[in-house]
Formats: structure tokens, C-alpha cells, sequence
């Protein structure tokens, strides 16, 4: 079978390189199987119902309508994780700079051209103005224990901090990944309470905006240096505005610049260069390639944000179905009478829900035709009905 693949911007070649000759991609394709993508924004696309998939190079998916996609059957993945390291090598600078007051001090050696006299004692004259603390020792607070998050406090160890993390879901997975010299921590209020460094590295969402507002910075340690390389939403600009006013805070850095942080004092904005890498954008397009691989030819899905994730390995039955479908009462009743109906003969099955979405894959023994698939998409609240092999 082939596959046709749409890029709505530049993926790395590295990850290309992983579509065989069974793949056809383009820039501009009339009906595509499946879409990679980065930044462009979709929400006013009009995404073609040949579309089955589509993979973003990247952890946020703010730029992909992702209730439009899980009602037409699309499948959303991302690639978590694959950014991380770069993430954390941002996080190490804004700590330090923030800390070390590096970027005020490069800024006042510029004036120094200016300048008439002997610039080495200018120098060892006003270097007193941009004295600050080192990490050794102090407080490390994490929030957010992701791929990126795990990387972070680990990094915070080994600079010689003593690291809090807090995590409500913390997986097994990353738990594993984690030293045990982090600390757990119970709530986000002991983070702010305890802290001389916190860093960022949840999901923006409805129930993170404003992570940080003034009811938290209220209770937070003074003095207080705040990264956050997630997403902007997390802070709320007018708390964290009145927190750098009153000393609260020390420092902010954020990758996430806007009208509001470019006018705040003792604020560093980068332009969004937590995964500006080669390495994070070749490792982001891998994961994004490898991920619709597995769905367009087997079905699996690895990493997706509106789906579940499932997987059966490859199909070693004759046929492989596999449905989208909303998480109601009575559909694997529904599906499976279908095919009893039909006389086809179930192997394996699997079935995997995702808060409103569910995901069923179903291996046969038996001959699949049209009239089989066609009965399955008429079963209310069915969004995709796929033979697969």
C-alpha cells in the first residue's frame, strides 16, 4: 500500500529518510494520508477527509484543533521528550544568567567603547554591580516531572542544589529516570514556600492557566529566581509583574515573550529557543515519522494527545481492523456483532478509551470486504473505520 504524506513545514531530513519507498511527501498533496507539521497553524485549515494522521514535530500541539481532528477520526501524536535535552541545556543558562546577572553585565561592557581611559579598570571598578549568588547549595524546586522535568532536576543535582520535585502524575517511567536525591514535594504551594530557583515544565492547559498568580507568589520565598520554559499561560502577567516590582521575585526568565514581559524589570526574555537545535529538530522529526509509521501501517498508536494509546504489535492475522470511536456504553458489543453478522472470526483483540475517545483493534482471520467496513461506520458514534494489510 501507499501512503502519501503532506509536510506543512520543513522536517529534518533525518526523519524523512525513515519513509521508504512505500511513502510519497510532499508539500502540496490533494489527499493526503497523513500530515507533519510544526508550527503552522491549522485551526483554520481545511484538513481533507483522506487524512488519518497527523504527527507534530514538536511537544505543543496549541496549533493543531485538536477537537475537530478526534471528531473526524484523525489521530493527534506529538513528540515528547525528544526536545528535552535541549530544553534542559536553556534552563542550566537561564538559571545562570539569571543568577549571575551575565546579561546586564554584557550590556554595561558595551558602553565601555564609549569610554575614554584604561577599560580593564573600568571594569574591575563596576563588575561590583553585577555580583550574584552561585546555585551550589541553594533550593531547586521542579514542576513537573515530565521527560524535560526528570532531565532538569537531575541537571539541579549535579550542580549541587538540593532539589524538590512535585508531580501529582508522575509515571513510572520518568520515576525511573529520576535520582533519588530529589525530594518529593506534596503541593505546589511548598515548591513556592521553600524554593530559590523553580522551574516550569507542565502542559498549558484550562486548568494550568495561571499557574503562577498572585495568590501563590503571596506566599512565595523572597527572592525568588522563576524559569519558565514550558509555556507562557502558566504565569499570569500582572502578578508576576508585581512580584518582580516588589522583590518577590529576583528574576524571571522565559522563553514566551510578549508586549506585557518585554516592559517588566529584572525579566529575561529568549525568543523561543528552548528546541531551537539541530539535534531537537532532527530527534522531534524521527519520533513524528516512527509514530505515523506505526499507525498508518499497523495501527499502533504511540504519543497521541486525543486518542489512547494502543498497540498489538504487527498484525500476523490475516486482516486488522481497527475503529475510532467515541467511549459510549455497548460499541464493542456493536462492533463485534457486526462482524459476527458477517461470519468473521476474531482473533486478538484490544480496546483502550481516552477520556471522551476510545480505540479499538481487532485482528480476524477472515476476509474483510467494503460491506463490512461500511456496516462498522454506521454504527453511531464511529468517527474512522480502518482495514489495515
Amino acid at each position: 500500500m501507499n501512503f502519501e504524506v503532506q509536510t506543512l513545514n520543513n522536517i529534518s531530513k533525518r526523519g524523512l529518510k525513515l519513509l521508504d519507498e512505500n511513502y510519497t511527501v510532499a508539500d502540496a498533496v490533494e489527499a493526503p494520508d497523513a500530515i507533519l507539521v510544526r508550527s503552522a497553524k491549522m485551526h483554520d485549515m481545511d484538513i481533507p477527509e483522506s487524512v488519518k494522521f497527523i504527527g507534530r514535530a514538536g511537544a505543543g500541539v496549541n496549533n493543531i484543533p485538536i477537537d475537530k481532528c478526534s471528531e473526524l477520526g484523525i489521530v493527534v501524536c506529538n513528540s515528547p521528550g525528544a526536545n528535552a535535552n535541549a530544553v534542559k541545556e536553556l534552563v542550566a543558562l537561564g538559571m545562570l544568567m539569571s543568577s549571575r546577572k551575565v546579561v546586564d553585565g554584557v550590556e554595561w561592557t558595551k558602553t565601555l567603547l564609549s569610554e575614554t581611559g584604561d577599560v580593564g579598570a573600568a571594569v574591575e571598578k563596576g563588575k561590583k554591580a553585577f555580583v550574584g549568588p552561585e546555585l551550589y547549595g541553594k533550593k531547586m524546586g521542579v514542576v513537573g516531572l515530565g521527560a524535560i522535568g526528570v532531565l532538569v532536576a537531575n541537571m539541579a543535582v549535579d550542580f549541587g542544589m538540593k532539589v524538590y520535585g512535585f508531580d501529582p502524575y508522575l509515571s513510572i517511567e520518568h520515576a525511573w529516570g529520576l535520582s533519588r536525591k530529589v525530594k518529593r514535594s506534596t503541593s505546589k504551594e511548598a515548591i513556592f514556600k521553600n524554593c530559590d530557583y523553580i522551574s516550569l515544565h507542565i502542559p498549558f492547559m484550562e486548568e494550568t492557566k495561571n499557574f503562577v498568580d498572585a495568590d501563590i507568589l503571596k506566599e512565595t520565598k523572597k527572592g525568588l529566581r522563576l524559569m519558565n520554559f514550558a509555556r507562557g499561560g502558566l504565569v499570569d502577567d500582572a502578578a508576576i509583574k508585581t512580584a518582580l516590582e516588589d522583590g518577590t521575585v529576583a528574576a524571571y526568565v522565559l522563553d514566551f515573550p510578549n508586549e506585557e514581559t518585554l516592559k517588566m524589570p529584572n525579566v529575561i526574555n529568549i525568543p523561543h529557543l528552548g528546541a531551537s537545535t539541530p539535534e531537537s529538530e532532527e530527534n522531534c522529526a524521527v519520533m513524528a515519522v516512527e509514530e505515523l509509521r506505526e499507525y498508518l501501517e499497523n495501527g499502533n498508536i504511540v504519543n497521541s494527545v486525543n486518542y489512547p494509546n494502543c498497540s498489538m504489535g504487527v498484525c500476523n492475522s490475516v486482516h486488522r481492523i481497527t475503529v475510532n470511536h467515541r467511549n459510549i456504553p455497548n460499541m464493542i458489543g456493536q462492533i463485534t456483532a457486526v462482524l459476527a453478522g458477517h461470519n468473521i472470526n476474531i482473533s486478538d483483540m484490544t480496546n483502550k478509551n481516552r477520556g471522551e475517545w476510545a480505540y479499538t483493534m481487532i485482528d480476524v482471520d477472515s476476509e474483510v470486504g467494503d460491506n463490512v467496513k461500511e456496516a462498522l461506520k454506521t454504527i453511531e458514534g464511529v468517527t474512522r473505520v480502518r482495514v489495515l494489510k
